[in-house]
């Protein structure tokens, strides 16, 4: 159905829901580039109000990728919570967006109605939102994962300790692990994107991780971000697997181009689950994600990138995972193109992605011909952290060489705990006191150059 406004003499329409969310979203580069954006900051306006008067059952009722060619858009028609949806199902999306600004969509209540919202929706009400909204909403959605130990509690912010080499150096990937332990990282996992798939070189490093946690009783969990198949085969022989990694996307024809489908991602979280390898929990996946993902394989089906990364959002909660974060400004210019855009797409992605349910953390970061700086990296992360950002990234001098791309470092994560009051990890925080490299007050100590970990790797 057509959807319209007018504004002045000039009445706008909008064939279709999906070109209703794509003309109202707030501009960026990516949807520029597909031919989606709005061609005018008024017919951007026409949108967002058309899409206020826009009743919630039009989501159910429409479907932007069609059911019958599309498993992701199956899973989240089928998988709709329609129950607690009856307690909104007379609202717009206006009507969407007051109630979660309002004491009534309270912590509780926002983790009961989770599945009553599709991803669509969710995208929908974001785009009426300020910066503002997004933030103190997603404060209220506190998801809490367990592994090893307890992420997303609140009053906590923790980090994936992310010890890339461009040449899975083992001694190089140790310093980087010894650094950043030492500033309080790795709480939400020890991460290692592999230079290589090849499960020989990944199995090489999960034993180096899984002697390292078990020697020193680390309680945190690793993981080596391997393709889904990799890790399937190293489970069946045995290798210490922790969490299962995969990128994933909104669309079936995105994630095919990955090399992967909900099929194969059962079959992952199945094999991994065989392993029973958490001591306080069996949330087991890590999933990333990333605005423009469907749009760099041609798989978006004429759908905005940011409805197209809430839709990826339907397929990672479906696994239950322990950690999901958006790699926001990773893929380049084309699709963020400068800091103001990025801060966007990020508060974005952890608003959509704490409604439907999802433990989210965030890549704040950016390629090195994007305009933007560090300065637009510390200003995001202090806006995650309060908007109860399950965790970010921690590389050393936020400088991925492996990935050649900037992120964000150790001491970033130490200056979001301090400036807003969080903590790591509660078991996690208590190894650290126990080590000797934070004191009981939760503040960084000097650590001695004879501490046990530094001698381990000489």
């Amino acid at each position: 159905m057509a959807y319209r406004f007018k504004i002045n003499d000039h009445q706008y329409v909008f064939n279709d829901l999906k070109t209703l969310l794509a003309k109202a979203s707030p501009f960026r580069s990516g949807d520029s580039l597909a031919g989606l954006a709005a061609a005018s900051y008024e017919e951007r306006i026409a949108a967002q109000m058309a899409l206020a008067e826009t009743p919630l059952l039009h989501f159910l009722n429409e479907a932007i990728i069609p059911y019958e060619k599309d498993e992701v858009t199956r899973l989240i028609i089928d998988s709709h919570d329609a129950v607690s949806f009856s307690r909104i199902k007379s609202f717009t999306v206006g009507e969407l967006r007051d109630w979660l600004l309002s004491d009534n969509a309270d912590t509780i209540t926002l983790q009961k109605m989770s599945f009553a919202f599709t991803p669509e929706m969710i995208a929908a009400v974001s785009k009426l939102m300020r910066n503002q909204d997004l933030i103190i909403v997603a404060k209220k959605c506190i998801v809490v994962t367990r592994f090893r130990n307890t992420i997303g509690l609140k009053g906590r912010f923790s980090t994936r300790l992310q010890p890339n080499h461009p040449t899975d150096d083992p001694r190089g990937i140790a310093a980087s692990i010894i650094d950043g332990l030492f500033y309080g990282s790795g709480d939400a996992v020890i991460g290692i994107n592999p230079a290589t798939d090849s499960p020989a070189a990944v199995s090489k490093l999960l034993y180096m991780l899984d002697n390292l946690i078990q020697q020193f009783s680390i309680p945190t969990q690793s993981c080596v971000l391997c393709h889904v198949t990799t890790a399937i085969q190293l489970i069946e022989q045995h290798v210490p697997v922790d969490l299962i990694f995969q990128s994933i996307a909104g669309t079936e024809k995105a994630n095919a181009s990955f090399g992967i489908s909900l099929s194969l991602l059962q079959e992952a979280y199945e094999a991994g689950l065989s392993l029973n390898r958490g001591t306080i929990g069996n949330n087991i996946m890590y999933f990333e994600t990333g605005q423009g993902t469907a749009l760099s394989a041609n798989a978006h089906h004429g759908v905005d990138q940011q409805t197209c990364e809430a839709r990826a959002y339907a397929v990672a909660r479906h696994f239950k995972p322990h950690l999901v974060n958006s790699v926001v400004g990773f893929i380049g210019p084309e699709y963020l193109f400068d800091g103001k855009q990025i801060t966007r797409a990020a508060l974005e992605d952890h608003f959509c992605a704490k409604l439907l349910g999802l433990p989210m953390g965030m890549d704040a970061c950016y390629t090195n011909h994007a305009a933007a700086d560090q300065d637009d990296m510390d200003n995001l992360l202090l806006l995650l952290g309060a908007a109860g950002c399950n965790f970010i990234m921690g590389v050393p001098g936020a400088d991925d060489i492996m990935l050649n791309y900037q992120s964000s470092s150790f001491h970033d994560a130490l200056f979001v705990r301090q400036i807003l009051g969080l903590k790591p990890a509660p078991e996690f925080e208590q190894w650290l006191i126990q080590q000797g490299i934070f004191n009981s007050e939760g503040n960084l100590l000097s650590v001695s150059p004879q501490h046990q970990l530094l001698n381990s790797f000489k």
